[in-house]
Parts: structure tokens; C-alpha cells; sequence
């Protein structure tokens, strides 16, 4: 696990540096940097790497690695998991291996297959590969981005008379670092992330710099950019007629492969440990392949008197239950940040505003990190086996639809005004979660699931933009890449559609982007088992009604998961992974909203309407409506413009 950086130049060296600099928190370990000679113009091809240090931690991993017959570089973020299968392939085919990195292997396996060695790997990267033969420089991202990798073309030479520079790096501010990208607000995006709290790929907050999306990469060559895809997930082998015995065993047993191959690592290890069935059946199946050590499992709860405006399950006494069952080498991390303090760190370390989850996810990778280097994490099982509410909630507004337009939209419309934004003490997201069932239940299939995932409404966005940015965002569809990926599986059963869209955009866009930067913040590799090639590609052959089964969410993995775990925690309530921002937001943090959404601030800003922002922060303290998700994204805007744009 590493991160990566490099340009294509006049100058690499006075950029590379400083590019290595702002990432180094993702690999202390070691440090290094390849340059080309000249390949056109007296531009030079510059590659850096920040090692963190996982599968052979001896000097012989050192990057950037040149392959033997000196024809490829490769800078590599990531774990290939079926390296040593790979390796004995490569070496029958005469391939000789100078270390026991899995980074020589991705090496030979391109120097072998080209391109076509991708889909035979089988795990978590983001990698940058030089092609001195071809003078072609390859940007290459996971198949549902894992790990993340940006890159910008610059609009201007960085000398008199020269090409345009090209920048790649695993997180943003190693691009500006390079300082021949200016960070400047992308209005188009804004719309964006305004609407979901994030922003769909390929785009970022920032202008001109975007990410290789998931199973695609990008091919630079003589300053030309060719963006392609190399892999994507497909519903059309469906697989009927199996008895739902069958697919339990065969869930097992793939999850248990995966697991024990996500294992491999030359460092201590361990698990995250919620008490949920996702990482609770990991941390069972990791004892499996233990060889009778205890399994080192990290979880963190939150104070009741943080809780006291929401309703959150207590994950800790859950997590107890399964470290007493499982007898883990158990870790619990009770939530207390100095919030004001940490969320600009927060900021920076994700290239973005924060979400709520970004609090607990660095805090407890900070505190797994004093004792491991790998974490195992649950994340992936809801998108792969359906288990959000928002896909309960297609289901029961589904029922509707044989009720005319006409009928459903008032009757709709009525409910969501009748149901009160927040309660006296509690301002809870069931209750707002409601009101979007409510709006959005009347809407045709597509429009219905964009509104479940919608924060701003375009109404509300219009009512908070100032004259001028309503004008330039006036006729960007937030929606159109939802749009896109909605089109390509029309013909798939229709919780496979939602599946597919959240595979594509909320998944690597928000849940493993946060991830990645805050686990990378404390210097830590988290992996994610539900998302190996084999998890989702077994998924996807599944029957969607075997994934949501009446109004059981994961239906098929709770069956399988009852072999491995209590009943009671199995079918317990689902938490969802997050903070106490609506406490935090009365508290802590009350002051931050006064000094950064102050009408002096707004104002200066020139991109919302004060009257619109005072209103919205008014409404939610009062608990009229419950806008908390709302407020907390515009204080983290102005933190991340602080940070990145003045």
C-alpha cells in the first residue's frame, strides 16, 4: 500500500518532490523517483513512489521497479492477491523473479500480456506504467476503485514553446503540489456534490483535474489522452434454477476463498468489528485461517450523550457479543474528538468536504495502526447483496406503481407535507428519510431512486444559488452519469439496475474514497473482501430475489452467515457507519457554523444566498425540518475552499 505521483514534464525534478511530499503519509517506509531521458519536445516522463511497506518489506520492493528487459517502469498503489498463482504461470513461460513483491509480478504480467494481463488480476490498484518501446504512459485503476488515482492535463506549457504537462497522483493536492495546476472551484461539480454530498467520476471540485474511473484506464501518448474501460460487472449470466441451499454453500465458500486470500500480507493483521453481519462473518472466516492466533479486531461507539439527538443502534454491544463468541483479540474505541480541531485535518486528507463518516473511519484507523499495518473491513457486502433501505424503499413504492400518476403524486405530495421535518429532542434520519420516501415514491423507477439519493433538490439548489452561479449551472443535469449507467443495464432485473448504479458512483465516489484517505491519513491498508473479483462477479450471477427477499435485506448472505454467527446478530438492525453531527452541530461545532457560514463569509464567496443558508441552519436548530446533513456539507465546503482554493 503506497501512494503514487509523477508528470510528464520539461522539468520533473522540480516537481516530483514536492508532488512526494504532500502523499507521504500514505507510505513512510521508503521513498523513490525514476526519470525518462527526453521523448519529445525535451519532455521527460518522472515517477515517484511512497512505499508503505506489506509483501516483501525488504529493499528489494523498491519503486519505481524496471522491468529486466528495461522496457517498462511501474509506480504501483495496492495488493494483487493472485500474485503467487501469476508468478508460477509467468515462470513456466521462462520469466525470471529477481524479488517476492507482487509489484514485480504485476511488472512481468504486463511485460507478458499487455494490457490483457488485467483481467487476470485479482485485487486492490491503482498503477502508473511507462512503455518506452511505445512512449506511452498507462494510468490503471481497480475494477470498482479501491484505491483512487487522479490525474490533469494541463491547459498551459510549462515552458515557452512546449507541450502541455500531464500530472497523475493518488490523491489531489500531489498534482497541485506539482504547482503547474491552479485549484479552482468546478462549478459543474459544485451542482454535483451539492446534490448527492459527493461528486459522480470522473469529475472533482476541482477544474481540470479528474479521476480514472473505476476498471478503466487511461493511456497518455504524444500528448494525447485515450480514456477506455477494461472491465465491467455484468448481470446476463444468471444462473435459475439453483435451490437456495445451494447458493448459501457456495456463498460460503467463496467468501471464506476470498477472505483467506486477502490475508496474504508480510505484517501483523488484523479486522474492523462493528457487530454487523459484513465484518463479523470476516472476522469468523479469519479465524478460519488464524493458524490459532487471535484475531486482532478494532471498534469504535460513540458517548450517549452524543446520541442524544438521533437514534443509532449501539454497535458496541453488538461487536462485544461477537468478540465473545469469536474470543478476538478485541480493541474499543469510544468516540471523543476534539471535532473542531480535526475536521479541517479531515478536509485536507480527503482533497474534499468530509462526511460524518470520515470521523469514525480515521479515528479508528488512527488507533488500529499503533498495532497493525492491514485491516479487513466489511465494506462492499450492502452494495454486492443489497442492503440499504433505499433499496427496501424501491421495493415497497414499487407496489404503488400500478396506481395512476395522477393519483399517487398528490396523495404523495400530501403525505410529505403532513410528516413534521424533525421532533422535540429528536431530529432523527428515519424521519427524514420519510419525507424523501414520500417525495420521490410517485416518481417513474429511475427518477424515484435519484430522489432516495438526493440531498439539494434542484428546487432547493435554485433557492440557494446566487443569480450568477444559477445562471452558469442552470442547464447541468447532476444526474446525467446516474442517467448513463441507469441506460446500460435497463434490461437487468431491476434491483441489479440499483446495484449496478451504486457500484459506479456511490460506492467508489463516497464509501471507498472516504476510506482510502482516512485510512491512509493514520498510514494503514484496509482491504475489502466483499468487493474481490470473485465476490461481485458470484453476485452477479445470483437471482435478485434471493438478495432482497420480501422485506429481508441480504436475505442469502443472513442465511449463509447463520452457520457462523448468533441468530440475534445475523438479523439484527442495521446501523448505518457514521457520527453524531446532529449533537456535534449543537455543540462542538456550533461555533465553526457561525464564523464559516457567517453572512460575511457567504457573501465574499459570491456562490450562495445568505438568506437561503441562514434559513436552512435556522429551520434545523429550531427542528422543523431536519437539514443537518445539509449544514454539515456547507460548513465542510467552506472548510475545504479554506484549505484548497484561497
Amino acid at each position: 500500500m503506497c501512494g503514487i505521483a509523477g508528470t510528464v514534464s520539461a522539468e520533473p525534478e522540480s516537481q516530483i518532490s514536492a508532488m512526494l511530499k504532500a502523499i507521504e503519509h500514505r507510505g513512510r517506509d521508503d521513498e523513490g523517483v525514476w526519470t525518462s531521458s527526453p521523448i519529445n519536445d525535451g519532455q521527460r516522463v518522472c515517477l515517484g513512489h511512497r512505499r508503505l511497506s506489506i509483501i516483501d518489506t525488504s529493499n528489494a520492493g523498491h519503486e519505481p521497479m524496471i522491468s529486466r528487459d528495461a522496457r517498462f517502469v511501474i509506480t504501483f498503489n495496492g495488493e494483487i492477491y493472485n500474485y503467487r498463482e501469476l508468478r508460477g504461470e509467468l515462470a513456466a513461460k521462462g520469466h525470471q523473479f529477481r524479488t517476492q513483491t507482487d509489484t514485480e509480478v504485476l511488472l512481468t504480467a504486463w511485460q507478458q500480456w499487455g494490457e490483457a494481463a488485467l483481467p487476470r488480476l485479482n485485487g486492490m490498484f491503482a498503477f502508473a506504467l511507462w512503455d518506452d518501446q511505445e512512449r506511452s504512459l498507462f494510468l490503471v485503476r481497480d475494477r470498482v476503485g479501491i484505491k483512487p488515482l487522479y490525474y490533469a492535463h494541463c491547459q498551459k506549457p510549462d515552458r515557452k514553446g512546449g507541450q502541455l504537462p500531464f500530472l497523475f497522483a493518488s490523491e489531489v493536492k500531489s498534482i497541485l503540489a506539482g504547482g503547474l495546476i491552479k485549484a479552482e472551484l468546478d462549478h459543474e461539480s459544485l451542482h454535483q456534490f451539492l446534490t448527492f454530498l459527493w461528486v459522480p467520476d470522473p469529475n472533482t471540485l476541482f477544474r481540470g483535474v479528474k479521476t480514472v474511473p473505476p476498471g478503466h484506464l487511461v493511456e497518455w501518448h504524444d500528448g494525447e489522452i485515450n480514456v477506455r474501460q477494461w472491465w465491467d460487472v455484468s448481470f446476463d449470466e444468471i444462473e435459475e434454477g439453483r435451490s437456495e441451499s445451494w447458493w448459501q454453500e457456495q456463498l460460503l465458500e467463496t467468501l471464506d476463498r476470498v477472505v483467506n486470500l486477502e490475508m496474504v500480507a508480510d505484517v501483523p493483521l488484523g479486522s474492523f468489528l462493528s457487530g454487523g453481519i459484513d465484518s463479523s462473518a470476516i472476522v469468523a472466516l479469519m479465524k478460519r485461517h488464524g493458524n490459532g492466533r487471535r484475531i486482532e479486531t478494532y471498534t469504535i461507539g460513540m458517548e450517549a450523550e452524543d446520541l442524544r439527538y438521533d437514534i443509532i443502534p449501539d454497535d458496541v454491544q453488538w461487536a462485544r457479543k461477537v468478540n465473545q463468541q469469536l474470543d478476538t483479540d478485541y480493541h474499543e474505541i469510544i468516540l471523543q474528538p476534539d471535532v473542531a480541531d480535526l475536521l479541517p485535518k479531515l478536509v485536507y486528507h480527503m482533497d474534499e468536504p468530509a462526511i460524518d463518516m470520515a470521523i469514525p473511519s480515521y479515528l479508528v484507523s488512527k488507533a488500529a495502526r499503533e498495532t497493525l499495518r492491514v485491516m479487513l473491513s466489511g465494506m462492499g457486502g450492502d452494495e454486492v447483496f443489497a442492503g440499504y433501505p433505499r433499496q427496501l424503499a424501491m421495493k415497497i413504492a414499487g407496489a404503488f406503481d400500478p396506481v395512476p400518476q395522477l393519483l399517487r403524486r398528490p396523495v404523495m405530495r400530501a403525505l410529505e407535507y403532513a410528516l413534521p421535518g424533525g421532533m422535540p429532542g429528536k431530529l432523527t434520519a428515519p424521519l427524514r428519510n420519510a419525507k424523501k420516501f414520500a417525495r420521490s415514491a410517485a416518481l417513474d423507477f429511475e427518477n424515484r431512486y435519484l430522489g432516495y439519493q438526493t440531498y439539494f433538490t434542484d428546487e432547493a439548489k435554485q433557492r440557494l444559488y446566487t443569480g450568477d452561479l444559477r445562471t452558469e449551472v442552470g442547464a447541468v443535469d447532476a444526474y446525467a452519469a446516474h442517467r448513463r449507467y441507469f441506460a446500460h443495464v435497463k434490461d437487468a432485473a431491476p434491483l441489479n439496475q440499483l446495484l449496478y448504479v451504486d457500484m459506479k458512483t456511490f460506492l467508489p465516489c463516497l464509501n471507498l474514497m472516504t476510506t482510502d484517505k482516512t485510512s491512509m491519513a493514520a498510514n494503514l491498508e484496509v482491504r475489502v473482501p466483499f468487493l474481490n473479483k470473485e465476490m461481485i462477479e458470484f453476485a452477479a450471477r445470483m437471482p435478485a430475489s434471493l438478495k432482497l427477499k420480501g422485506l429481508k435485506r441480504k436475505y442469502i448472505l443472513k442465511r449463509a452467515a447463520e452457520k457462523l454467527l448468533p441468530h440475534d446478530v445475523v438479523w439484527r438492525r442495521k446501523a448505518g457507519f457514521g457520527a453524531p453531527i446532529r449533537s456535534w452541530l449543537r455543540g462542538a461545532l456550533q461555533p465553526m457554523v457561525n464564523d464559516l457560514l457567517s453572512e460575511e463569509t457567504i457573501r465574499r464567496r459570491g456562490l450562495f444566498r445568505f438568506e437561503e443558508v441562514k434559513r436552512i441552519i435556522g429551520a434545523n436548530l429550531s427542528g422543523r425540518e431536519d437539514y443537518n446533513l445539509q449544514v454539515f456539507q456547507l460548513l465542510n465546503l467552506e472548510l475545504w475552499m479554506r484549505a484548497f482554493i484561497d
